[in-house]
This record gives structure tokens, sequence and C-alpha cells, in this order.
């Protein structure tokens, strides 16, 4: 749910990606895309976010 172009349910700390809120740890984005770059994932630093988006 979207609250002043916050997505309420995504939180995030990645503050150079062009979708974070800025002002609050959250992202702007409807949804994300969540990925891995591992055959196999078994922990969380194996996960990504494919939606990222570096603020240039």
């Amino acid at each position: 749910m979207k609250v002043d172009g916050k997505n309420e349910s995504i939180q995030c700390t990645i503050k150079n990606c062009t979708y974070h809120a800025q002002e609050e740890n959250y992202c702007t984005l409807d949804r994300i895309l969540v990925g891995t770059h591992e055959a196999n994932p078994t922990k969380k630093e194996c996960t990504d976010c494919e939606s990222f988006v570096n603020r240039a």
C-alpha cells in the first residue's frame, strides 16, 4: 500500500537506488523482483533485488 509515494509493504535501506523513498527506508515501486546470482541460494547474501536501479 502506497502512502505519500512510498510502499509501506517494501522496506529498503539502499539509499543510492532510484526507487528509495529518501526520507524514509521504503521503496517507491508497487512491487519488486527478487532474484539470485547463485545456482542454489542458501543464504540471504545469495539474493538480489533485481528492481535496483543506481541513482546516478
